[in-house]
């Protein structure tokens, strides 16, 4: 083939480009937020700042704010259930994906559309990795479609990067040839000149009440666990009025479907809860708590544990998921029922010496926390299949 032909093919987009190595590459997903949405963000930026050629396939609220630069970014509708649009969707991948070195897809939805887009395993296929971050939670009906979906991907995947052990060894169990836990970091906070905390204000808002400060940052959703939460503040406001525990206030700090069902049954119960809503000063307030709480039924490698242990605070935490892998020893692991999260909650704030234990030994688990490099680490190899 002539230079010029080369030079041709690199223009409209071959996956390489032989006198630089720069490789095209998708990162595709489907709806996301919080996580996912900022893991989608970390993946673009770090290969396309090593040269390549990126584009982010997603969503347009998904992409609505989302800096993905120097990656490029394009608008691809995939919702949380199936659609007509799905076609669509599969067409455009298949498209793309022919030009590509490799497709990255992102959740379950993602990662089907684009095995079916790519087709089976094959020599000379784009390569496809997809990350799975999240448990199919539902009724039978939604297990059995869940379950579906991870068999396709585990049979066409080059790579599956699972997010907690469970759903890698769920892949395994499907079939998958090739399976990874992810590496999902937390950004890690600029350092500061002066120690930036919460105004007063701000404080009062979250813990109106004098006493022990409690807090969760989560969203508002099943997943979460909220109703566990107000389970355990039930139990634990008892405690308080038989005197076997000094006042707490227990703020919460995301917005959710739930939040209406969860301020009605705090005003009826009249429940030590604090709903905040939506905050930007969530590590601020992790800073000014006494303890964190995770109460989730299931997470991947939540970074609200990774952002509680950079703010050397004592965390209790649901022994769920991803939760022991991201926490390093530096949390609290307890079961998610409701006695035992009110149990080991009382311990604690009885307890100014177990605080502080506990507050140690986050500190020094978030030394021990992945990092953008790790990331970029994993991306060489398993996005690109580089060294």
């Amino acid at each position: 083939m002539s230079t010029s032909a080369v030079s041709s093919l690199n223009e409209v987009g071959a996956p390489l480009v032989p006198d630089t190595g720069r490789l095209r590459i998708l990162q595709v997903s489907g709806s996301a937020s919080g996580g996912i949405r900022a893991h989608l963000a970390d993946c673009a930026r770090i290969l396309a700042a090593d040269g390549h050629d990126v584009i982010v396939e997603a969503p347009t609220t998904v992409l609505d704010g989302l800096d993905v630069a120097p990656a490029r970014a394009e608008s691809l509708e995939i919702g949380p259930r199936p659609s007509l649009g799905d076609t669509l969707a599969v067409a455009r991948l298949r498209r793309l994906g022919r030009r590509a070195h490799a497709v990255h897809a992102h959740g379950l939805r993602a990662g089907a559309l684009a095995a079916l887009a790519l087709g089976r395993r094959r020599r000379g296929r784009t390569r496809l990795v997809v990350t799975l971050h999240n448990l199919t939670v539902g009724g039978r009906l939604t297990s059995l479609v869940g379950e579906g979906l991870e068999g396709l991907i585990a049979s066409r995947a080059d790579l599956v990067l699972a997010v907690s052990p469970d759903l890698a060894e769920r892949a395994r169990d499907l079939g998958a040839p090739h399976v990874e836990l992810a590496v999902i970091p937390a950004a890690v906070p600029q350092p500061r000149s002066e120690p930036e905390s919460p105004v007063p204000a701000a404080l009062e808002d979250a813990w109106p009440q004098e006493g022990a400060r409690v807090l969760t940052v989560a969203r508002l959703a099943p997943q979460k666990g909220l109703s566990l939460l107000l389970d355990a503040a039930a139990i634990l406001a008892r405690d308080v009025e038989a005197g076997r525990l000094p006042a707490f206030t227990w703020a919460v700090a995301g917005d959710g479907p739930g939040r209406t069902e969860a301020t009605e049954r705090i005003a009826a119960e009249r429940l030590p809860v604090s709903l905040l809503g939506r905050r930007t000063d969530a590590i601020g307030l992790m800073e000014a708590a006494d303890v964190v709480v995770q109460t989730s039924l299931w997470e991947g490698q939540p970074l609200t544990i990774q952002e509680a242990l950079r703010a050397g605070v004592a965390i209790v935490a649901t022994d769920v998921g991803g939760t022991a892998v991201t926490a390093r020893g530096g949390a609290v692991l307890v079961a998610p029922e409701a006695r035992t999260i009110a149990g080991t909650l009382a311990a604690i704030l009885n307890d100014p010496e177990a605080r502080t234990r506990a507050a140690q030994n986050a500190r020094q688990a978030a030394e021990l926390l992945p990092g953008s490099e790790d990331l970029s680490a994993q991306l060489r190899q398993a996005v690109l299949a580089l060294g």
